[in-house]
């Protein structure tokens, strides 16, 4: 199994979250593989900004999540081990790139995205993280 680590980022503006939805039409959230020795927090800032168009600020880590699944063009499993970072944007503007195969995308308030977001580990995400961010902007 090939295994790679990504990582990605819960961009939140306000009381909303950016969710992207892929070819395959799940909303998820912004994440991409850490190559070249680069700092996950460096990958999670520029695949924001590589998918979203957003510029976005680091303010915590989330956490981590992975999943597997079957790669066809490589014909073998392959598991993403994601670490997740806490992020703040200052506007709510944002521009998806569909050239990275990304046909949706948008800031969306908590309950909406829950509802969105197609995997359970990424809802459980978010949850934490929404929580987190409540508190740490707070503080």
């Amino acid at each position: 199994m090939l295994v790679r680590n990504c990582a990605g980022g819960l961009v939140f503006c306000g009381d909303k979250v950016f969710l992207l939805k892929n070819e395959k039409g799940e909303w998820v959230f912004p994440k991409g593989v850490i190559r070249n020795g680069d700092l996950s927090s460096e990958v999670a800032v520029r695949r924001v900004k590589e998918e979203a168009g957003i510029s976005a600020e680091i303010i915590s880590t989330a956490g981590h999540t992975s999943y597997e699944f079957f790669s066809v063009t490589r014909q073998k499993p392959v598991c993403n081990k994601i670490t997740w970072f806490i992020m703040k944007s200052h506007n709510d503007e944002y521009k998806v790139n569909k050239e990275e195969n990304f046909t949706d995308g948008g800031y969306f308030d908590i309950e909406e995205a829950m509802r969105l977001l197609t995997h359970s580990q990424d809802r459980a995400l978010l949850n934490l993280s929404y929580k987190s961010f409540r508190e740490l902007i707070t503080a």
